[in-house]
Protein backbone atom coordinates (compact mmCIF):
# COMPACT_ATOMS: atom_id res chain seq x y z
CA UNK A 1 0.00 0.00 0.00
CA UNK A 2 1.27 3.47 -0.89
CA UNK A 3 -0.11 6.96 -0.21
CA UNK A 4 -1.05 9.37 -2.99
CA UNK A 5 -2.91 12.66 -2.42
CA UNK A 6 -3.73 11.53 1.13
CA UNK A 7 -5.71 8.58 -0.22
CA UNK A 8 -4.87 4.92 0.21
CA UNK A 9 -3.72 3.42 -3.11
CA UNK A 10 -3.56 -0.37 -3.12
CA UNK A 11 -1.03 -1.87 -5.51
CA UNK A 12 -1.02 -5.68 -5.73
CA UNK A 13 2.26 -7.63 -5.97
CA UNK A 14 1.41 -8.26 -9.61
CA UNK A 15 -1.07 -9.58 -12.16
CA UNK A 16 -1.88 -12.94 -13.72
CA UNK A 17 -2.15 -13.01 -17.52
CA UNK A 18 -4.83 -15.53 -18.49
CA UNK A 19 -5.50 -15.22 -22.24
CA UNK A 20 -6.30 -18.17 -24.54
CA UNK A 21 -8.38 -20.00 -21.93
CA UNK A 22 -10.38 -22.03 -24.48
CA UNK A 23 -7.90 -21.91 -27.37
CA UNK A 24 -6.77 -25.44 -28.37
CA UNK A 25 -3.14 -26.25 -29.18
CA UNK A 26 -1.90 -23.06 -27.53
CA UNK A 27 1.61 -24.53 -27.27
CA UNK A 28 1.76 -24.95 -31.06
CA UNK A 29 0.67 -21.33 -31.54
CA UNK A 30 3.29 -20.03 -29.10
CA UNK A 31 6.02 -22.06 -30.86
CA UNK A 32 4.90 -20.39 -34.11
CA UNK A 33 5.09 -16.97 -32.41
CA UNK A 34 8.59 -17.84 -31.16
CA UNK A 35 9.58 -18.59 -34.78
CA UNK A 36 8.09 -15.21 -35.79
CA UNK A 37 10.27 -13.54 -33.15
CA UNK A 38 13.39 -15.31 -34.41
CA UNK A 39 12.68 -14.17 -37.99
CA UNK A 40 11.95 -10.64 -36.74
CA UNK A 41 15.29 -10.33 -34.98
CA UNK A 42 17.42 -12.02 -37.67
CA UNK A 43 15.97 -10.18 -40.68
CA UNK A 44 15.75 -6.77 -39.04
CA UNK A 45 19.31 -6.99 -37.69
CA UNK A 46 20.49 -8.16 -41.14
CA UNK A 47 18.72 -5.21 -42.75
CA UNK A 48 20.27 -2.77 -40.26
CA UNK A 49 23.76 -4.21 -40.83
CA UNK A 50 23.48 -4.03 -44.63
CA UNK A 51 22.45 -0.37 -44.46
CA UNK A 52 25.02 0.50 -41.78
CA UNK A 53 28.01 -0.99 -43.65
CA UNK A 54 27.15 0.34 -47.12
CA UNK A 55 27.81 4.07 -47.46
CA UNK A 56 25.72 4.19 -50.65
CA UNK A 57 22.67 3.44 -48.49
CA UNK A 58 23.32 6.28 -46.04
CA UNK A 59 20.38 8.29 -47.40
CA UNK A 60 17.30 9.78 -45.70
CA UNK A 61 15.12 6.93 -47.01
CA UNK A 62 17.26 4.18 -45.54
CA UNK A 63 17.68 6.08 -42.27
CA UNK A 64 13.89 5.88 -42.03
CA UNK A 65 14.05 2.15 -42.90
CA UNK A 66 16.61 1.53 -40.12
CA UNK A 67 14.33 3.42 -37.73
CA UNK A 68 11.45 1.08 -38.63
CA UNK A 69 13.69 -2.00 -38.24
CA UNK A 70 14.76 -0.94 -34.72
CA UNK A 71 11.13 -0.32 -33.75
CA UNK A 72 10.08 -3.73 -35.12
CA UNK A 73 12.61 -5.53 -32.93
CA UNK A 74 11.55 -3.58 -29.82
CA UNK A 75 7.84 -4.13 -30.54
CA UNK A 76 8.06 -7.91 -30.74
CA UNK A 77 10.55 -8.06 -27.85
CA UNK A 78 7.99 -6.27 -25.67
CA UNK A 79 5.49 -9.13 -25.90
CA UNK A 80 6.74 -12.37 -27.47
CA UNK A 81 9.29 -13.43 -24.78
CA UNK A 82 6.64 -12.84 -22.12
CA UNK A 83 4.10 -14.84 -24.17
CA UNK A 84 6.55 -17.75 -24.31
CA UNK A 85 7.05 -17.53 -20.53
CA UNK A 86 3.31 -17.23 -19.84
CA UNK A 87 1.74 -19.74 -22.21
CA UNK A 88 4.52 -22.20 -22.99
CA UNK A 89 6.20 -22.43 -19.59
CA UNK A 90 2.96 -21.75 -17.65
CA UNK A 91 4.41 -18.89 -15.59
CA UNK A 92 1.73 -16.21 -15.95
CA UNK A 93 2.57 -13.96 -12.99
CA UNK A 94 3.83 -10.46 -13.87
CA UNK A 95 5.12 -8.20 -11.04
CA UNK A 96 3.33 -4.84 -10.81
CA UNK A 97 6.28 -2.63 -11.83
CA UNK A 98 7.27 -4.99 -14.65
CA UNK A 99 3.67 -4.84 -15.87
CA UNK A 100 3.92 -1.04 -16.17
CA UNK A 101 7.25 -1.34 -17.98
CA UNK A 102 5.76 -3.79 -20.48
CA UNK A 103 2.80 -1.46 -21.11
CA UNK A 104 5.16 1.44 -21.72
CA UNK A 105 7.49 -0.41 -24.10
CA UNK A 106 4.69 -2.03 -26.11
CA UNK A 107 2.59 1.08 -26.71
CA UNK A 108 5.70 3.21 -27.14
CA UNK A 109 6.68 0.86 -29.99
CA UNK A 110 3.19 0.80 -31.53
CA UNK A 111 3.07 4.61 -31.55
CA UNK A 112 6.55 4.77 -33.07
CA UNK A 113 5.58 2.18 -35.70
CA UNK A 114 2.68 4.28 -37.00
CA UNK A 115 4.85 7.42 -36.97
CA UNK A 116 7.68 5.56 -38.77
CA UNK A 117 5.29 4.64 -41.59
CA UNK A 118 4.30 8.31 -41.84
CA UNK A 119 7.99 9.27 -42.04
CA UNK A 120 8.48 6.86 -44.96
CA UNK A 121 5.45 8.46 -46.65
CA UNK A 122 7.09 11.87 -46.18
CA UNK A 123 10.25 10.56 -47.85
CA UNK A 124 8.27 9.33 -50.88
CA UNK A 125 6.25 12.57 -51.01
CA UNK A 126 9.37 14.76 -51.22
CA UNK A 127 11.16 12.43 -53.66
CA UNK A 128 8.27 12.31 -56.15
CA UNK A 129 6.47 15.65 -55.74
CA UNK A 130 9.41 17.95 -54.96
CA UNK A 131 12.49 16.30 -56.52
CA UNK A 132 14.29 19.61 -57.14
CA UNK A 133 13.94 20.57 -53.45
CA UNK A 134 14.86 17.15 -52.08
CA UNK A 135 18.33 18.28 -50.99
CA UNK A 136 16.69 21.05 -48.96
CA UNK A 137 13.54 19.39 -47.58
CA UNK A 138 14.81 15.86 -46.97
CA UNK A 139 18.46 15.63 -45.99
CA UNK A 140 19.99 13.09 -43.61
CA UNK A 141 20.11 15.73 -40.89
CA UNK A 142 16.44 16.64 -41.34
CA UNK A 143 15.44 12.96 -41.35
CA UNK A 144 17.49 12.40 -38.18
CA UNK A 145 15.71 15.31 -36.48
CA UNK A 146 12.28 14.02 -37.56
CA UNK A 147 13.03 10.51 -36.30
CA UNK A 148 14.45 11.84 -33.01
CA UNK A 149 11.38 14.03 -32.51
CA UNK A 150 9.04 11.04 -32.86
CA UNK A 151 11.04 9.09 -30.27
CA UNK A 152 11.03 11.97 -27.76
CA UNK A 153 7.34 12.66 -28.33
CA UNK A 154 6.33 9.00 -27.98
CA UNK A 155 8.46 8.54 -24.86
CA UNK A 156 6.90 11.60 -23.19
CA UNK A 157 3.37 10.60 -24.15
CA UNK A 158 3.68 7.01 -22.93
CA UNK A 159 5.51 8.06 -19.77
CA UNK A 160 2.42 10.05 -18.81
CA UNK A 161 -0.07 7.35 -19.86
CA UNK A 162 1.83 4.69 -17.90
CA UNK A 163 2.50 6.82 -14.80
CA UNK A 164 -1.21 7.52 -14.22
CA UNK A 165 -1.76 3.77 -13.82
CA UNK A 166 -0.02 4.12 -10.45
CA UNK A 167 -3.01 6.18 -9.25
CA UNK A 168 -5.33 3.19 -9.46
CA UNK A 169 -6.23 0.86 -6.60
CA UNK A 170 -6.60 -2.86 -7.23
CA UNK A 171 -8.59 -4.41 -4.43
CA UNK A 172 -10.36 -7.16 -6.37
CA UNK A 173 -9.33 -9.32 -9.31
CA UNK A 174 -5.76 -9.28 -10.63
CA UNK A 175 -6.49 -11.54 -13.63
CA UNK A 176 -5.67 -9.81 -16.93
CA UNK A 177 -7.42 -11.36 -19.92
CA UNK A 178 -4.96 -10.64 -22.73
CA UNK A 179 -1.73 -11.99 -24.20
CA UNK A 180 0.42 -9.57 -22.16
CA UNK A 181 0.00 -7.00 -19.37
CA UNK A 182 -2.26 -4.85 -21.52
CA UNK A 183 -3.30 -1.28 -20.70
CA UNK A 184 -7.11 -1.38 -20.94
CA UNK A 185 -7.62 -4.87 -19.43
CA UNK A 186 -5.51 -3.78 -16.45
CA UNK A 187 -7.17 -0.44 -15.68
CA UNK A 188 -10.61 -2.06 -15.93
CA UNK A 189 -9.64 -4.17 -12.90
CA UNK A 190 -9.28 -1.04 -10.71
CA UNK A 191 -11.74 -0.46 -7.91
CA UNK A 192 -11.50 3.35 -8.04
CA UNK A 193 -12.26 5.81 -10.87
CA UNK A 194 -10.31 5.06 -14.05
CA UNK A 195 -11.85 7.71 -16.33
CA UNK A 196 -8.44 9.42 -16.77
CA UNK A 197 -6.85 6.16 -17.91
CA UNK A 198 -9.82 5.48 -20.22
CA UNK A 199 -9.39 8.95 -21.76
CA UNK A 200 -5.65 8.29 -22.29
CA UNK A 201 -6.41 4.97 -24.00
CA UNK A 202 -9.05 6.60 -26.23
CA UNK A 203 -6.70 9.46 -27.15
CA UNK A 204 -4.10 6.92 -28.26
CA UNK A 205 -6.27 6.21 -31.32
CA UNK A 206 -5.17 9.63 -32.60
CA UNK A 207 -1.65 8.23 -32.94
CA UNK A 208 -3.01 5.61 -35.35
CA UNK A 209 -5.49 7.78 -37.28
CA UNK A 210 -3.17 10.83 -37.42
CA UNK A 211 -0.25 9.15 -39.25
CA UNK A 212 -2.69 7.17 -41.42
CA UNK A 213 -4.39 10.42 -42.48
CA UNK A 214 -1.01 11.93 -43.36
CA UNK A 215 -0.11 8.81 -45.37
CA UNK A 216 -3.43 8.98 -47.24
CA UNK A 217 -3.01 12.67 -48.08
CA UNK A 218 0.60 12.06 -49.13
CA UNK A 219 -0.45 9.41 -51.63
CA UNK A 220 -3.26 11.58 -52.98
CA UNK A 221 -0.64 14.26 -53.67
CA UNK A 222 1.73 11.66 -55.15
CA UNK A 223 -0.97 10.30 -57.49
CA UNK A 224 -1.88 13.80 -58.68
CA UNK A 225 1.81 14.47 -59.41
CA UNK A 226 2.34 11.11 -61.12
CA UNK A 227 -0.64 11.50 -63.47
CA UNK A 228 0.68 14.89 -64.54
CA UNK A 229 3.84 13.20 -65.85
CA UNK A 230 3.86 12.88 -69.63
CA UNK A 231 5.99 9.72 -69.81
CA UNK A 232 4.34 6.39 -68.92
CA UNK A 233 7.73 4.96 -67.92
CA UNK A 234 8.25 7.88 -65.50
CA UNK A 235 4.85 7.21 -63.96
CA UNK A 236 5.60 3.52 -63.50
CA UNK A 237 9.05 4.23 -62.07
CA UNK A 238 7.62 6.69 -59.52
CA UNK A 239 4.83 4.34 -58.45
CA UNK A 240 7.19 1.36 -58.20
CA UNK A 241 9.24 3.14 -55.52
CA UNK A 242 6.08 3.31 -53.37
CA UNK A 243 5.10 -0.37 -53.54
CA UNK A 244 7.08 -1.62 -50.53
CA UNK A 245 5.83 1.24 -48.36
CA UNK A 246 2.19 0.66 -49.34
CA UNK A 247 2.55 -3.04 -48.47
CA UNK A 248 3.90 -2.14 -45.01
CA UNK A 249 1.01 0.28 -44.42
CA UNK A 250 -1.55 -2.39 -45.36
CA UNK A 251 0.16 -5.03 -43.19
CA UNK A 252 0.13 -2.76 -40.14
CA UNK A 253 -3.23 -0.98 -40.41
CA UNK A 254 -5.62 -3.46 -42.07
CA UNK A 255 -5.56 -6.13 -39.28
CA UNK A 256 -5.89 -3.51 -36.51
CA UNK A 257 -8.80 -1.71 -38.13
CA UNK A 258 -10.46 -4.99 -39.11
CA UNK A 259 -10.50 -6.07 -35.46
CA UNK A 260 -11.83 -2.65 -34.45
CA UNK A 261 -14.62 -2.67 -37.06
CA UNK A 262 -15.63 -6.26 -36.29
CA UNK A 263 -15.95 -5.38 -32.61
CA UNK A 264 -17.85 -2.18 -33.48
CA UNK A 265 -20.43 -3.64 -35.89
CA UNK A 266 -20.73 -7.25 -34.74
CA UNK A 267 -20.80 -6.38 -31.05
CA UNK A 268 -19.45 -9.05 -28.74
CA UNK A 269 -16.51 -11.05 -30.08
CA UNK A 270 -15.25 -14.27 -28.52
CA UNK A 271 -12.52 -13.15 -26.06
CA UNK A 272 -10.04 -15.81 -27.19
CA UNK A 273 -10.61 -14.90 -30.85
CA UNK A 274 -9.99 -11.24 -30.03
CA UNK A 275 -6.76 -12.00 -28.14
CA UNK A 276 -5.59 -14.27 -30.97
CA UNK A 277 -6.34 -11.64 -33.62
CA UNK A 278 -4.66 -8.85 -31.67
CA UNK A 279 -1.54 -10.91 -31.00
CA UNK A 280 -1.21 -11.80 -34.69
CA UNK A 281 -1.92 -8.21 -35.78
CA UNK A 282 0.91 -6.85 -33.61
CA UNK A 283 3.45 -9.69 -33.90
CA UNK A 284 3.38 -10.40 -37.66
CA UNK A 285 4.09 -6.91 -39.17
CA UNK A 286 7.56 -6.58 -37.52
CA UNK A 287 8.41 -10.00 -38.97
CA UNK A 288 7.14 -9.23 -42.48
CA UNK A 289 8.46 -5.65 -42.82
CA UNK A 290 12.16 -6.47 -43.35
CA UNK A 291 11.29 -9.29 -45.78
CA UNK A 292 9.16 -6.89 -47.86
CA UNK A 293 11.92 -4.28 -47.96
CA UNK A 294 14.53 -6.91 -48.81
CA UNK A 295 12.50 -8.30 -51.72
CA UNK A 296 10.99 -5.08 -53.04
CA UNK A 297 13.91 -2.64 -52.70
CA UNK A 298 16.46 -3.03 -55.48
CA UNK A 299 19.43 -1.70 -53.46
CA UNK A 300 18.78 -4.04 -50.50
CA UNK A 301 18.11 -7.05 -52.72
CA UNK A 302 21.36 -6.48 -54.64
CA UNK A 303 23.39 -6.35 -51.40
CA UNK A 304 21.75 -9.52 -50.03
CA UNK A 305 22.42 -11.43 -53.28
CA UNK A 306 26.05 -10.26 -53.22
CA UNK A 307 26.38 -11.31 -49.56
CA UNK A 308 24.89 -14.77 -50.23
CA UNK A 309 27.17 -15.23 -53.25
CA UNK A 310 30.22 -14.21 -51.20
CA UNK A 311 29.34 -16.68 -48.43
CA UNK A 312 28.74 -19.42 -51.01
CA UNK A 313 32.19 -18.89 -52.56
CA UNK A 314 34.00 -18.34 -49.23
CA UNK A 315 31.97 -20.22 -46.56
Amino acid sequence: MSLLNDSAIIHPPGFYVIGFQTFPYISVYIIFIAFVYLVTVVFNVLLMCIIAFDENLHTPKFLAVVNLAVIDVILNTSTIPSMIKTFLFKDNFVPFNLCLVQMFVHYFSVTLESLALAILAYDRLIAICFPLKQNILNTRRIMFYIVSLTWVYSAGLLSYSTSIMARLSFCGSVRVFSYFCDYAPVFRLACNDYSLQWAAASASLIHLFGPLTFIFLSYVTILVTVFKMKSVSSRMKALTTCIEHLILVLIFYVPLFSIFLIGLFLGSVDPDQRVLSLSLATCLPPCINPIVYSLKTKEIKTKIVALVWRVKINP
